[in-house]
């Protein structure tokens, strides 16, 4: 099975990202996050999100931070598609890891409900035996912890498995629980992607497979 993180990874979710992030920045009193630089802004959920932008534009009101972090994600929930699409080459990829037979799955630090509205909007949802978020175990089991990605592997019946994402959360997930990691050179990356400390980084979807492949053949999947 392949197992993918989803925004940054699979899905360019930066824009409608961007304008949440944005209309809570406006409610809070804040500049707006330009829409080119919110990808560095997300890797770890909603709320790593806004302390992030938070911090940057003169800090974190803890006691407020609850309220505009529900307003961020109901404005997002709301308008969770206008932008955002799989990545270039991410349909055919998909298509050829099924021909071949192998099982798909989601581990991904968006809430699980926004991750399955998500998927269901742009008509993926099908695709995917298994659709795990961040607060599917309790955001303490989040990514980097190990927790979502034994979870993704045992719904999906076990077996051989790899994984796919683009920051430090997704790689030290994949290391913490066994897996063979490829990271994607276009991503959100936290670091550049040569050192996110991946088994191999791809720069297109159509190098996956291939990739893939090539791993099981050394016996890493």
């Amino acid at each position: 099975m392949v197992g993918f993180d989803l925004d940054g990874t699979l899905l360019d979710t930066s824009r409608d990202l961007g304008h949440a992030l944005n209309h809570a920045l406006a409610l809070a009193g804040r500049p707006p996050v330009p829409l080119g630089d919110v990808r560095r802004h997300v890797g770890g959920g909603a709320a790593q999100m806004l302390r992030s932008a938070l911090r940057e534009s003169g800090g974190v009101d803890e006691a407020a931070f609850a309220g505009l972090q529900a307003r961020l994600v109901a404005f997002y929930a709301e308008n969770i598609a206008h932008h955002t699409a799989l990545f270039a080459g991410g349909a055919a990829m998909l298509d050829a890891l099924a021909a071949r037979g192998v099982t798909l799955a989601i581990a991904t630090n968006k809430a699980e409900g926004l991750a399955v509205r998500l998927l269901e909007e742009l008509g993926l949802a099908s695709r995917f035996a298994a659709i795990i978020g961040g607060d599917t175990l309790g955001r303490e089991r989040a990514k980097p912890a190990p927790d979502m990605l034994h979870e993704m592997v045992r719904r999906c019946g076990g077996g051989r498995a790899a994984f796919v994402g683009d920051t430090t959360f997704d790689i030290g997930a994949a290391r913490a629980a066994g897996l063979p990691v490829v990271a994607v050179r276009f991503g959100f990356c936290d670091l550049p992607p040569d050192d996110l400390g991946a088994d191999a980084v791809i720069d297109h979807y159509d190098d996956l497979v291939d990739v893939l492949e090539q791993l099981g053949n050394s016996g890493q999947v």
